[in-house]
């Protein structure tokens, strides 16, 4: 008895590998961006805006609402992307207005998915009437155009604030992501091992957290890059027509002070040019990261060295069972 108590007491402890789980993640990290030039090019793009946006305050040479020159001053050493007809510095400007912008469209397409997978995988996994109610729901969402829809919105409730801006486009954004996740889930919802889970008396709750939603990463973060791009279109383009918070610096609110202020008919083009570019940037930097994401999962766009891997794996299991 003894000895069988001190042969327990002397028997090593396995901890858990915690190198073993970063080379794992590490090797995923390394198999994403191999041979996947849009993923590589847009989160270097993706990188340098969130890098401005978050060091603002040490990267912009003044404040973005303070007046530091004279009006409509072409790019020089210093002030790199000119001025506003107000005198403010846009090269700042911008900087700053990354932040409200991103912040807005991160926290709408947090939104926007959120809705999108609690009613999709709601009407995918339970079926009948919850299903014919929550596909009327989001069948009444997409009957009625979202841009002019929000026009509206925003110009029934006045110059809104983004937190306002935010929740609008959540709440506007997700039926076509609640689509594409509850086909998802009825081609998984038969699937032997959820019927496992059933069998074994499995909640429903834990069969959707654990056996579902794990197969659903790839479109829900993809829909997530979608609605957030979107967003961000469309905070700029109410910051445009005047229906946002003029006095936010965002990217919006800069493109309706040029126009405001004729920037394009006076010659002041890099008041107009500068917030455009950046929204041009970081949108294609989000949709190449989708797209990157699509070669990655969908084996029928798998380009470069992921389709030559492909091709190999196929070949070999052909000769195993002897075509």
């Amino acid at each position: 008895m003894d000895k069988t108590m001190e042969s327990s007491q002397n028997k090593p402890v396995k901890l858990p590998n915690k190198g073993g789980t970063i080379k794992r993640a590490g090797k995923s990290i390394y198999a994403f961006f191999y041979g996947n030039p849009p993923a590589i090019l847009g989160t270097l793009l993706l990188t340098m805006v969130l890098v401005g946006a978050i060091f603002a305050n040490l990267l912009a040479p003044y404040s973005a609402e303070k007046r530091v020159a004279r009006p409509h001053q072409p790019p020089s050493e210093k002030h790199l992307m000119g001025t506003t007809r107000s005198g403010r510095d846009v090269y700042s400007q911008v900087l700053y207005g990354a932040r409200k912008t991103l912040t807005v469209s991160l926290f709408a397409g947090l939104i926007a998915m959120g809705i999108a997978v609690a009613v999709g995988v709601s009407a995918g996994y339970f079926g009948g009437k919850i299903d014919e109610r929550l596909n009327f729901l989001t069948n009444v969402f997409l009957v009625f155009p979202q841009l002019p829809l929000l026009i509206v919105l925003a110009a029934f409730l006045g110059q809104v604030g983004s937190l306002v801006i935010t929740i609008l486009l959540g709440v506007t954004s997700w039926p076509w992501g609640a689509r594409v996740i509850r086909a998802q889930t009825m081609a998984i919802r038969n699937k032997e091992f959820i019927l496992a889970a059933e069998v074994m008396g499995e909640s429903k709750l834990r069969i959707i957290l654990v056996e579902i939603l794990p197969n659903l990463v790839s479109i829900v973060f993809g829909g997530f890059l979608g609605a957030v791009i979107y967003a961000m279109g469309s905070e700029a383009g109410l910051g445009f027509l005047g229906l946002g918070d003029a006095t936010e610096v965002s990217w919006g609110s800069m493109l309706y002070w040029a126009q405001t202020s004729s920037a394009l008919y006076t010659g002041a083009w890099w008041e107009m040019m500068v917030p455009a570019l950046a929204l041009a940037i970081t949108g294609g930097a989000l949709a190449l990261i989708n797209m990157s994401i699509d070669q990655v999962s969908n084996p029928k766009l798998k380009t470069g060295p992921h389709m030559k891997l492909w091709r190999k794996l196929k070949k070999a299991a052909d000769k195993r069972r002897g075509l």
